[in-house]
């Protein structure tokens, strides 16, 4: 009986937690999806005229 309990439990935790990591996949891709490039540094402009 109680065997019985465990896997009609079980069976059932399978599609419940089968879903949870479905949507964790799915934010995670997401999350990735929307990242952004670094902006890349920005050369500085020195004047000559102002070298010693």
């Amino acid at each position: 009986m109680i065997a019985d309990t465990a896997i009609y439990v079980s069976k059932r935790l399978q599609r419940a937690a089968f879903a949870v990591l479905c949507l964790m996949a799915a934010q995670l891709t997401l999350a990735l999806a929307s990242c952004e490039a670094e902006p890349s540094a920005m050369a500085a402009r020195v004047s000559l005229a102002d070298l010693p």
